[in-house]
């Protein structure tokens, strides 16, 4: 009898991950999505398309096409469809988490090469504490330097949120260096950032917050110091608020 031949593993494709994803579309719930990205003209998503897939469904497509190749993941971020970026964003945060050294900087210096398009909050607060923290936590740190100094919004983001691996670490100061260099920023959503990266070091060291608002408090603009303080209490807060002037 002939010995049955083995059978290769069918290597996905970004073209039946679009596929995918458009099964699952949803019209109203674009719609919806278009306006909560901000996708009018002028605004931060500007010209973005959405299909209306839930993040539930995304996630669940990442098991499916967690082997999909740099190439093809590739293809997906430069699709144009925000659900296809989130996706291959998903799948290369997947195959940086279960990969050795090769694969881990392979994956990091592929998100490097393409934040062009990871070009909105939720593609970056996905991916940028889980690839970037992580690479750069036991290596170089200068990097966050150099993305906070960048004239791309996105990559000042990928910046501050990647030392979210930091402060899951007990280690703060990256963070407060950028929250410092970020309170000049202009755009709300690198305010909110830096506010809610604070608020991650005052859940494990009120103290260090607090020492910071002291210093910066009454320099910060206004929605940064809101996120920063949201787990004190309503006295605290009220008192932050009042004794500072904001922006």
């Amino acid at each position: 009898m002939d010995k049955k031949k083995a059978t290769r593993p069918v290597t996905p494709t970004a073209d039946e991950a679009r596929a995918a994803l458009r099964r699952l579309a949803n019209p109203a719930k674009a719609r919806l999505l278009q306006g909560f990205f901000k996708t009018a003209p002028g605004e931060y998503g500007e010209g973005d398309v959405f299909l209306g897939v839930v993040m539930p469904r995304i996630h669940e497509l990442t098991a499916k096409f967690r082997a999909l190749p740099l190439t093809q993941l590739r293809s997906l971020l430069r699709g144009g469809v925000h659900e296809e970026r989130m996706l291959a964003v998903l799948v290369a945060v997947e195959q940086y988490r279960k990969g050795d050294e090769k694969v881990r900087r392979s994956i990091f210096d592929f998100y490097l090469a393409h934040t062009r398009w990871v070009n909105n909050w939720d593609l970056v607060d996905q991916s940028a504490h889980l690839i970037v923290g992580p690479q750069v936590f036991g290596g170089n740190p200068a990097l966050l330097k150099k993305l906070s100094k960048s004239a791309s919004l996105w990559e000042r983001r990928i910046a501050i949120i990647a030392t979210l691996h930091f402060i899951r670490h007990g280690r703060f100061t990256e963070t407060l260096a950028l929250a410092v260099a970020y309170l000049g920023d202009t755009e709300d959503l690198m305010h909110k950032a830096s506010g809610w990266m604070l608020r991650e070091v005052g859940k494990r060291d009120a103290a260090v917050l607090r020492a910071f608002l002291t210093r910066y408090g009454k320099r910060m603009p206004r929605t940064m110091l809101r996120y920063a303080i949201e787990k004190f209490s309503p006295a605290e807060r009220k008192n932050w608020l009042t004794s500072t002037k904001g922006r």
